[in-house]
């Protein structure tokens, strides 16, 4: 049961049909994430820029997927998990592979593993990463520049998660399941 309520878009008017109208326009449809959202237009004009802005980031769509699913992952958010195991499939091209492996933090490629492990410590120490952990992600290739669209990724899908495990969104996505509780 879902306990924040999902704006239908044609009951609505202002700022949030504007809004509405334009995922529709991108998306073909609003999913039911951005439709809770709605009850805030801050809040989702919020979010629709954030994502917006990193998309034009020289991360790429792939790794924001991927660091998307290990955020997801960490934060025990299954709307998430099973929205960009879609959108990583469908949207980004990424393969079954690729995506299991970073849910669960198994080897990808060493410079994905190291932007992945990046954005879980990123969640798990709340921010508070060592000297290490730069260097590491560091040594992979990563400017600081990528590394704080990094933590910019992990932000913006820290918000989604806690929204949606607050909201208990109805997830309109294939549905998978949460791989465990603690994914290292």
């Amino acid at each position: 049961m879902t306990r924040l309520e999902a704006i239908n878009p044609e009951e609505t008017t202002g700022s949030t049909s504007e809004l509405f109208a334009g995922i529709k326009s991108k998306l073909g449809v609003v999913p039911n994430m951005m439709r809770t959202m709605g009850n805030s237009p801050a809040l989702l004009e919020a979010y629709l820029n954030y994502s917006e802005a990193l998309g034009h980031g020289t991360l790429g769509a792939k790794l924001g997927e991927l660091i998307a699913l290990v955020v997801a992952e960490a934060n025990q958010c299954q709307y998430c998990a099973s929205a960009h195991t879609f959108i990583g499939k469908k949207m980004a091209g990424l393969d079954e592979r690729k995506m299991a492996a970073a849910r669960v933090l198994d080897s990808i490629d060493p410079k994905t593993d190291a932007a992945l492990r990046f954005a879980y410590a990123q969640v798990e120490k709340r921010g508070r990463v060592s000297d290490e952990d730069i260097e590491h992600v560091r040594d992979a290739g990563f400017t600081d520049g990528e590394i704080g669209e990094i933590i910019g990724h992990v932000a913006l899908n820290t918000l989604t998660n806690y929204f949606n495990n607050t909201a208990l969104t109805e997830i309109d996505f294939p549905e998978v399941q949460l791989v465990s509780k603690s994914i290292v």
